[in-house]
């Protein structure tokens, strides 16, 4: 079995994942990811955090054939990354940056390298997955929203706080809000908030989906209406079941996924091996 190692590291978690090369990319059966996990980004710091990692991986998995991978945690996180394995000097690792080409996609970035190389990954991911018009939404300690039409350009997209930093932020500026707690309460329905608690709560979660509905329109209006809107990331769930909520918003073409970013991560690292 020839098989690729993928690093996501990102600035809270490191997501991994290993795949049989001969594997469809665009398959999206749960068994894919069957050798895969998620850690800490900061505990890449620690040299026996480090040390356990490599030698659970090497264990778990065969030799790879190559290794591919894309950070946005910093230097720091991208030495400690490329420290792993020394025990397999010979393997081929490539990193994949927001101005990495991808046949058949372009992004209409002024700067395409300052392009996160995450979303770039996820852009791929998505391109993988369907030749749609698409929005990538990726949930994670900032939100990102990317528009790629079906003709695989990047039209560009928006950055904002993710649904942790709305709440940190409302607690840190301000005198009296305390850092809200998400309630276990089972409400079938979208509601406004009739404590503070649940008005913070409630109302980081319709920025984020108000967010996603005006993107949503905004391709519209740019003549590449939206097919899929592909949701993934440590908040995707909670916003997905926010959404579910409100009748008016069910029909929006909403395909949860886990993995985008490796996804994308594998598909570039296919096209730059062969």
């Amino acid at each position: 079995m020839s098989l690729y190692l993928l690093f996501d590291i990102g600035n809270t978690r490191l997501k991994w994942a290993a795949v049989d090369s001969a594997q469809n990319i665009a398959d999206r059966q749960k068994k894919l990811w069957a050798y895969s996990g998620s850690i800490n980004t900061r505990s890449l710091d620690s040299l026996e955090l480090r040390t356990e990692l490599s030698d659970y991986i090497s264990k778990t998995i065969p030799k790879p054939d190559a290794i591919g991978f894309c950070c946005v945690a910093g230097d720091a996180a991208l030495a400690n990354i490329q420290s792993l394995f020394p025990q397999w000097h010979d393997i081929t690792w490539k990193q994949l940056k927001g101005d990495s080409p991808y046949e058949g996609m372009r992004s209409l970035y002024a700067e395409p390298a300052k392009l996160g190389p995450d979303r770039w990954a996820a852009l791929i991911g998505a391109r993988a997955l369907s030749k749609t018009n698409s929005l990538l939404i990726n949930t994670g300690t900032a939100t990102t929203i990317d528009l790629l039409g079906a003709n695989g350009v990047h039209y560009g997209g928006w950055i904002l706080p993710g649904l942790g930093l709305m709440q940190e932020s409302l607690q840190n500026k301000t005198a009296g809000l305390p850092l809200a707690e998400r309630l276990n309460t089972h409400t079938t329905e979208v509601e406004f908030g009739t404590s503070t608690n649940d008005a913070i709560i409630g109302g980081c979660d319709a920025a984020q989906i108000g967010a996603i509905l005006y993107a949503y329109q905004l391709a519209k209006e740019m003549n590449h209406p939206v097919q899929r809107i592909w949701l993934d990331g440590g908040n995707a769930k909670i916003l997905v079941n926010e959404i579910k909520k409100n009748r008016a918003l069910m029909t929006l073409p909403i395909e949860p996924i886990e993995g985008l970013v490796l996804r994308g991560l594998w598909a570039w690292l296919t096209q730059n091996l062969s």
